[in-house]
């Protein structure tokens, strides 16, 4: 393939199971953008847990966060744009997966004011992002007109069987997914996701589907991978992932995005 663009998710995919990025991994990511193939993270993550993923990286490429909604250089370390949801919105999607699932909690991701939740929702223990500024409050209390993400969790039920319940009542009204083995799901503006941000800013580029490969292990990921020339599934994705993928590429403990890249890289070597 004439390959011009490198989308790939970040855990689970590009991180390993330690949330470390292997030198292998860096050296090819590196390498594809010094042959001047655009690299762009795509993840779920915020900007604000960005920083160390910069660093580990070698300050390689473009981050698409928070499943499309922003877009942040990982260069220079500054967000670029961001897409919000509505106030309106946010309240009216809380309210209606609130009605349909009890025992829900919360959060929203916010453009320029940090993290808030209501103070049932418990959040993520493995990644530091400084709890001690996080607001905490009602619903109505915390969400203005900055969100890119609404994000609902669920102590019980499995992030398949809350993804589904979710979305039956309020799929229309913005784009649900999920990228976790507990019960998150995370909520974005309709129409926004990494494949959407992804085919923008491929388009303003001039790069083809078709010029472009993707890696991915959970479900926010299908958008990507079905828009990519050729997509790959990790081999410890998520069921779903594997089932729809053309292509498997090793683990992220195999350091499988670099496998892929760099036999992607040796072919055009030789094709040119």
């Amino acid at each position: 393939m004439n390959l011009r663009l490198i989308a790939t998710d970040l855990d689970g995919t590009v991180l390993r199971s330690d949330l470390t990025v292997s030198e292998r991994t860096r050296q090819a990511l590196q390498a594809a953008e010094q042959h001047g193939v655009m690299v762009i993270v795509a993840t779920g993550r915020p900007p604000r847990w960005m920083r160390p993923v910069a660093d580990a990286l070698g300050h390689t490429g473009l981050a698409v966060c928070a499943n499309g909604a922003m877009v942040y250089d990982m260069h220079t370390e500054r967000i670029l744009e961001h897409t919000p949801i509505t106030r309106e919105v946010v309240l009216k999607v809380a309210a209606a997966v609130r009605a349909a699932v009890p025992d829900v909690a919360f959060a929203v991701e916010t453009y320029d004011a940090g993290f808030a939740r209501e103070d049932a929702y418990q959040s993520r223990p493995d990644i530091s992002i400084g709890w001690d500024d996080v607001r905490v409050g009602a619903l109505e209390d915390v969400v203005g007109d900055d969100v890119v993400k609404l994000l609902v969790r669920h102590a019980h039920l499995d992030p398949d069987g809350l993804l589904a319940a979710a979305r039956q009542v309020a799929g229309d009204l913005a784009e649900l997914t999920h990228s976790s083995r507990s019960g998150l799901v995370e909520i974005s503006a309709a129409g926004v996701t990494k494949a959407a941000t992804l085919t923008r800013i491929a388009g303003e580029r001039g790069i083809q589907a078709e010029e472009a490969v993707a890696f991915g292990d959970m479900p926010n990921d299908l958008p990507m991978l079905a828009w990519a020339g050729r997509g790959y599934a990790m081999a410890n994705a998520h069921p779903a992932v594997l089932d729809a993928a053309e292509h498997v590429a090793p683990a992220n403990d195999d350091d499988g995005v670099a496998v892929v890249v760099e036999e992607l890289l040796a072919d055009s070597h030789r094709a040119g």
